[in-house]
């Protein structure tokens, strides 16, 4: 019997991690359990329903580990799967459960970002083909001009430590400025990949002063403290001992390197396998 019912923080493979990160510097009270599925990440070239099966038992994972609330802290996930999660599965799993996501906070407060009214979106294959994004801020934001830019090699050159050698680099500005192109009166970027925070300080280099580089960590971070205030059952349910542990489909020893590298700190974490 579990004795902690921790918040849940998925993703598909290290990105999350960012977003655990500022969830934890802005929540630091409550338990969380970060789950990785690294083993069959990256999600952003997989089909909806793949990614919806894939997430699905993740979120099933957590809710049998005690997490009364999760974070998908996964764009791709979010993009595919989070509707259908809250719609479909979470009434026959059990109703006071909730499944949240990481887009519509980037949304929510997009308007307030930017002056140009015009924003540009980096993203994952599957994030930036399902125009989630577009059509989120068409509900809060339809006056906002969204142009989209996918980066498929982000993400394998952040996990292969390669995005600070010259040719990562060199790819990072490519698409960089293949954005900026399609609208030169953007003022605003959104970093709509978990992983893309740690190229933030780079891409702020290259745009320069004139345009916001937003990565989502702390914008969810906010909203997460937002909901907990206005949930004040969820936020009862939650349990407080300030402790994080971590799950992973890869090998845990390759996963205990790459997320140590991520946080900065030393990480041990548990190998799960999904049925």
């Amino acid at each position: 019997m579990n004795t902690r019912s921790p918040i849940g923080v998925f993703d598909s493979g290290y990105g999350g991690l960012t977003v655990l990160t500022e969830i934890r510097k802005a929540l630091p009270e409550y338990d969380y359990i970060y789950f990785g599925d690294n083993a069959r990440a990256p999600y952003g070239n997989r089909s909806f329903d793949v990614v919806y099966e894939f997430t699905l038992e993740a979120v099933r994972f957590l809710f049998d580990k005690g997490c009364p609330l999760i974070i998908l802290a996964c764009n791709t996930a979010s993009a595919k799967a989070l509707r259908s999660i809250q719609q479909n599965d979470l009434p026959q799993i059990d109703a006071f459960k909730r499944v949240l996501g990481v887009i519509r906070p980037s949304t929510e407060e997009t308007e307030a970002l930017t002056s140009s009214n015009h924003v540009g979106i980096l993203g994952t294959n599957g994030t930036v083909q399902s125009e989630s994004y577009i059509i989120e801020l068409k509900k809060f934001a339809p006056d906002i001009q969204v142009v989209q830019h996918a980066c498929p090699m982000w993400v394998p050159l952040i996990e292969n430590n390669y995005h600070e050698s010259l040719p990562g680099k060199m790819f990072v500005k490519e698409d960089v400025e293949r954005l900026l192109a399609k609208d030169p009166a953007i003022d605003t970027i959104i970093l709509a990949c978990t992983h893309y925070p740690i190229l933030q300080d780079y891409i702020q280099e290259l745009v320069g002063p004139a345009i916001k580089v937003v990565a989502q960590g702390p914008i969810v971070a906010k909203k997460l403290e937002y909901y907990l205030i206005a949930h004040p059952d969820m936020e009862m349910a939650i349990s407080k001992g300030g402790d994080c542990s971590y799950f992973t489909t890869e090998n845990k020893d390759i996963f205990n390197q790459k997320a140590s590298q991520f946080l900065g700190i030393n990480i041990v974490s548990e190998h799960v396998i999904l049925t």
